[in-house]
């Protein structure tokens, strides 16, 4: 109990202090999915990348890449798939880097400072919400789509971005307007398009 407590202060003072990288994260196909972004519950792995879903994009020759919520969408069902064919269950998907999607089981009971809560990870210096929802209240200031992916392109669909070279992509387009301190991070919800936003 005095655990619990002492969570959901911290949790409280951390949001009241203005801390900006905490968010709620959505739901894809009934799996909570954590992509850039770090479950604030406890959790175990129970598929990592020697036994996950890759994905390539052979199909369209590199000329149409698909979106960031595409993939998730991809990630997520493929590891269903693969879980149901071993027995595994899991609650979520959690993507930090590379192309690997790790799925967990969380070890601690889901409470109103926990359920879907992460804290999102930073690119180039700037706090990204990937398919989640910041805590705090916010306000889209400009969009960007994601320019050409040379890699996808050059190599006929063989070897395309990940999810966090996306990412990356997006904010080095709106760089220029978190250096000068119009946005306070980039968020990323669907299609292909991502905003910068000021959090209130």
């Amino acid at each position: 109990m005095k655990k619990l407590i002492l969570i959901s202060v911290l949790f409280l003072g951390l949001i009241s202090n203005g801390q900006e990288n905490y968010a709620q994260v959505q739901k894809v196909n009934g799996i909570e999915v954590y992509i850039l972004a770090k479950p604030l519950r406890a959790y175990e792995v129970v598929m990592d990348k020697n036994n996950s879903v890759q994905w390539s994009s052979f199909v369209t020759g590199g000329l149409i890449n698909e979106s960031i919520a595409t993939k998730v969408t991809k990630f997520v069902k493929g590891t269903k798939e693969k879980a149901e064919k071993e027995g595994i269950d899991f609650d979520a998907i959690v993507y930090t880097d590379g192309k690997d999607i790790i799925a967990v089981k969380f070890t601690e009971a889901p409470t109103p400072e926990n359920n879907r809560m992460a804290l999102v990870q930073e690119l180039d210096g700037m706090p990204v919400y990937v398919m989640n929802e910041p805590v705090a209240d916010y306000k889209v200031v400009a969009d960007k789509g994601p320019g050409m992916k040379w890699k996808s392109f050059l190599t006929g669909g063989i070897v395309n971005n990940s999810i966090e070279q996306d990412m990356e992509k997006y904010c080095k387009r709106l760089k220029d307007l978190f250096d000068t301190g119009e946005i306070q991070a980039v968020i990323y919800t669907s299609g292909k398009t991502a905003s910068g936003i000021t959090l209130r």
